[in-house]
């Protein structure tokens, strides 16, 4: 079962959604903290993903066994408040949290959860080509052989100097190393390499019969994420002053959108 915390709606209300949190790689269901005074009317469920967190001795074994991690654990959590099965659920899930929204969604696994609208901040809808995807691999397995290997701090003082996160500056580099240096470098390479975007499927196709729930945000000087989300053609949001990780750079812009979202969808 996957480690989660579950934060009740200040006043309690039957209308509003469980807002459902799924963080990136190197993260946890804490990354989350700064956007909850900004959302405090909506229940929340922020959930470490294998192999980060309290989470970090589930072995991940793929993407479908991550997706069926997560509804069992949102499964449990209603049977905790005692919610029903088909209690209404916004689902956020940023970079690789993204991603396994996205693949959960397409592929079925997240039948069992009654999703109303799906917010990917900043997630890759996957390669299009074999090369692409091989290149991908090798990338990936570099930097899993380093987390396994190697001191993490010296790891993480390399990976943020990476170009998708250029809008970061030293102070916040600095803040992100501490913070990730409790990871465990072998569970973070493992669940790098089964979640690897070399073995995701391009899911720009499948996710068009599904598209009217999407919301895709990303930050303003994330141009590579800015290009993906305009040439899918899904409904996106760009926020000002920030790059990668948005929710990180800018958490009150970031939950007003999750807001706007949600009473679009009303």
């Amino acid at each position: 079962m996957l480690f989660s915390t579950y934060y009740p709606a200040e006043q309690t209300s039957s209308e509003k959604p469980l807002l459902v949190f799924l963080h990136g790689l190197l993260g946890s269901g804490e990354d989350w903290s700064a956007c909850h005074s900004y959302l405090s009317e909506y229940p929340r469920l922020c959930i470490d993903l294998p192999g980060h967190g309290k989470s970090c001795f589930v072995d991940p074994i793929g993407f479908d066994h991550c997706c069926e991690k997560i509804v069992q654990n949102v499964l449990f959590q209603f049977q905790q408040y005692q919610l029903p099965d088909d209690y209404p659920i916004v689902l956020i899930g940023y970079s690789l949290g993204g991603r396994l929204a996205m693949y959960g969604v397409t592929s079925g696994k997240f039948e069992a959860l009654n999703l109303v609208k799906v917010v990917v901040e900043g997630g890759n809808f996957g390669l299009d080509c074999d090369d692409a995807r091989a290149q991908r691999l090798v990338h990936d397995t570099q930097w899993a052989v380093r987390f396994a290997q190697q001191s993490i701090e010296d790891v993480l003082d390399d990976w943020y100097q990476q170009s998708v996160f250029s809008s970061l500056n030293h102070e916040q580099r600095q803040t992100l190393v501490i913070k990730r240096s409790g990871n465990l470098g072998v569970s973070v390479a493992n669940m790098l390499l089964s979640t690897s975007l070399a073995k995701q499927p391009d899911l720009r196709a499948t996710l068009k019969s599904c598209e009217h729930q999407l919301h895709y945000i990303c930050g303003k000087k994330d141009r590579k994420f800015i290009e993906l989300a305009e040439s899918s053609g899904f409904e996106c949001s760009q926020v000002d002053h920030a790059g990668h990780n948005v929710h990180f750079e800018q958490p009150e812009l970031f939950s007003n959108l999750i807001i706007q979202c949600i009473s679009k969808h009303d």
